[in-house]
């Protein structure tokens, strides 16, 4: 099994960026995604089940959007508005657990993508 993590970049604050994570090896009904910033605990900021029900972050405040294409078994993270406070290692993760925030309930991880916005 593999996640692996695209999309992230520079970009200004205000601006956006779409990460991608393409599965390969099995289906998982849920997809989540996490960030890690320096010095900080990776922490959860959106995720979606196979039927395409979502869920948020509080932080995440309508700027962000979950997707998936099953067929392509590909999970997406639209950003707008991007802040400073954004910038961080995002990564795609995999679970079988409907709803869950919690890192350990995720058992397959991407290999992160590095968002950065400059202000």
């Amino acid at each position: 099994v593999q996640l692996q993590a695209s999309g992230g970049g520079l970009v200004q604050a205000g601006g956006s960026l779409r990460l991608s994570c393409a599965v390969s090896g099995r289906t998982f009904s849920n997809m989540g995604w996490f960030r890690q910033a320096p010095g900080m605990e990776r922490e959860f900021v959106a995720g979606i089940w196979s039927s395409g029900i979502t869920y948020y972050a509080d932080f995440v405040k309508g700027r962000f959007a979950i997707s998936r294409d099953n067929a392509k078994n590909t999970a997406y993270l639209q950003m707008i508005s991007l802040k400073s406070e954004d910038t961080a290692v995002y990564y795609c993760a995999a679970s079988t657990i409907w709803g869950s925030r919690r890192r350990d309930d995720y058992n397959y991880w991407g290999q992160g993508t590095q968002v950065t916005v400059s202000s």
